[in-house]
Parts: structure tokens; C-alpha cells; sequence
């Protein structure tokens, strides 16, 4: 049926749109699918083989943020759509888990063809990077909940994990290693206060340099949140990981005790990286106080990775054979379960 002369489409409603823009998508959201799909893409709900009675299912679900509301601003709506991915794909990883298949949400105040197109490469793009399938998700159009032309973008994630390599934290012990992964910027965390110093204070705009860097200002605020997937499977082939915490909302001290035994701290030495640029200028040109901003911001490092210090440097080697610049950023040391920034 045609949108002309629709009642629904008078109220702000284009089914029309909504169903061409998926059916575009067909082909590249069927280049994600991996062997455990079952069946074809766009039925009620996505099917996928279990992955059998030794592994567990690990799942996650998480959103963008108001860094969406830069992809706007920019005009620029792909990496966004690889942000959501990859943040779930790594927040799974540090149980152990390796994804299965994926599901998005989209929901918009008017639906937007090459939007949704952009969002649908970025989402496919690290679907495919991660091994990952997409089998289903929503695609919504909601005047007078969505500002017309802004949009909300949420991913959930299941993975599986053989029930002996699950991750925990829980033997964690003290003198444990710990060893930062750099991030490849904000990623997906901070962008309120990354926004009103950036675009408010310094009145800077998407097509300005970044002061520090050689980038522009939409460059750097939408660099892809990278996925970790691709070093920590290959470390995790050759050390036994004790823990590992994902940097994202609340920083070191909010994310490392959620892998940390009550007894026992995480002391982090700031010295021992330096954050890139994006962070120095926030906290200079914003004012914002140290301790909050690595309460706010990963720092310039997305991922924490516990290991017995008799396997440091194995685990250094591994994870320089993968390209990674990884760095030992502090110990375990006896405590309250806190982590402790010096």
C-alpha cells in the first residue's frame, strides 16, 4: 500500500519508507550470517543453533548515548552503528565470551532512508569484523517521541563461552599484573560533558580542527569504539586471564570493581600511559578535575586485563604479536574492592 493519502502517514508515520529502507538492507545484513543462522533474515524472531550444552550464553545490551547527537551534527551516521557492536561484542569478551548474533533497535522521530542505510553499513561492517551474525532487531518511527531529525540506536548481543573458560575475576589474587589495551579515543562514554566543553565552551564545529591532532572535530568525536575481540582471543590461546573490565561509564573507578574480589584492590599508576589529546583538551579547556575525568572517560585505555605476573611477559609478547601497544598500568594489591588511581 502506498503512503498517499494515508492516514497514518498524515499523523508522521511512513511505512513505506521504514520497509524500503529495509528491504535495501537485505543483502548486507545477509553477509553477516555465519553458520549458526538458521533460516532466512526477516522473519518474527532470529534463529540460531545452540551452541551445546558446555558452553553458557552470555548476553548484553547497551546504547550509543548522546554521541548520536554528534553523528547528527556531523551528518556522519556509520561509525555509530559499528560503535554499538563493538561495545557489546567487548562487553561479553570479558567473561570469556566470543559473539553469536546481534540485534539493533533504531527508533527515529521521522524515518530517514539514508540514515537508516548508514546505520545498517556500520552495524553489518562490525558484525562481520567480529564474526558476529545480525538476525533481527527494530526499526521504529515515533513522531513526538524522537525529535524529528534525531534518532536513538541500542544493540544486544549474545555469546557463548565453554563453561571452563568462563572469566570471573573471582581468582584473582594479589600481585596480579594488570595490563591496559589503548582505546581509540572516547568511544562511547563522556559525550554530555565531551559536547558542552567542545561545541559550548571552546565553540568549536564538526568541520574544525581538533586542537592537538591533525583530525577534525567530528573525526575525533567519532572515532570508532574498537572492538577487542581479535588481541584478547589470541592472548587468551596463549596465558589463563584472570579478570578483565571494559572502560567504559564510569571509568576505572566504577568498571574494575565490578571484577574484583572484596578483599583485594586494583591500584592504577597514571604514569605509566599518557591519554591522547582529546582527553588533555577536555580537561583543560572544560576545567574538569583529574579524578573526575577518569571517572568519566576511559583515559586512553578501553580495556584492564588481569594475569599472574609469572605470565606477564608471555602475555605482553601475545599481545604485541597481535599490534597491540599494551602497557602493565598497576598490580592487585590486598584491599576493599575498590580500584585506587595514583
Amino acid at each position: 500500500m502506498s503512503n498517499t493519502n494515508s492516514a497514518y502517514g498524515a499523523s508522521g508515520v511512513d511505512i513505506d519508507a521504514k520497509m524500503n529502507a529495509l528491504a535495501r538492507a537485505k543483502k548486507a545484513i545477509a553477509r553477516t550470517h555465519t553458520a549458526g543462522v538458521v533460516g532466512a533474515w526477516g522473519s518474527f524472531g532470529g534463529l540460531f543453533a545452540s551452541p551445546g550444552k558446555n558452553h553458557l550464553l552470555v548476553s548484553s545490551a547497551d546504547g550509543v548515548g548522546t554521541k548520536l547527537k554528534v553523528a547528527v551534527r556531523a551528518g556522519r551516521h556509520d561509525t555509530v552503528g559499528q560503535d554499538i557492536v563493538n561495545h557489546c561484542v567487548n562487553d561479553i569478551l570479558v567473561q570469556g565470551a566470543t559473539p553469536l548474533f546481534f540485534l539493533d533497535y533504531i527508533g527515529m522521530g521521522r524515518i530517514d532512508q539514508a540514515v537508516i542505510a548508514q546505520l545498517i553499513q556500520g552495524l553489518c561492517k562490525a558484525c562481520r569484523e567480529n564474526g558476529c551474525a545480525l538476525i533481527g532487531g527494530e526499526t521504529a518511527e515515533l513522531p513526538e517521541l524522537y525529535p524529528e531529525s534525531e534518532y536513538d540506536l541500542v544493540g544486544t548481543i549474545i555469546g557463548s563461552v565453554p563453561r571452563k573458560d568462563l572469566i570471573t575475576g573471582r581468582d584473582i589474587r594479589a600481585g596480579d599484573v594488570l595490563i591496559g589495551l589503548p582505546s581509540s579515543g572516547l568511544h562511547t562514554n563522556g559525550y554530555s560533558l565531551a559536547r558542552a566543553v567542545v561545541f559550548r565552551k571552546a565553540q568549536l564545529e564538526c568541520g574544525d580542527r581538533f586542537p592537538g591532532t591533525r583530525q577534525t572535530v567530528a573525526d575525533v568525536l567519532l572515532a570508532v569504539h574498537r572492538s577487542y575481540l581479535k588481541p584478547v582471543s589470541a592472548l587468551m590461546k596463549k596465558v589463563r586471564i584472570r579478570g578483565m573490565a571494559h572502560i567504559t561509564g564510569g571509568g576505572f573507578p566504577d568498571n574494575l570493581p565490578r571484577v574484583l574480589p572484596r578483599t583485594l584492590n586494583a591500584v592504577i599508576d597514571r604514569s605509566t600511559w599518557t591519554p591522547p589529546p582529546v582527553f588533555q583538551f577536555i580537561q583543560e579547556t572544560g576545567g574538569v578535575a583529574v579524578d573526575e575525568m577518569y571517572r568519566v572517560f576511559n583515559m586512553g585505555i578501553g580495556m584492564v586485563i588481569a594475569v599472574r605476573p609469572d605470565d606477564e611477559s608471555r602475555a605482553l609478547a601475545a599481545l604485541k604479536a597481535s599490534g597491540e601497544k599494551a602497557v602493565v598500568i598497576g598490580r592487585i594489591e590486598k584491599g576493599r574492592g575498590v580500584a585506587v588511581l595514583c
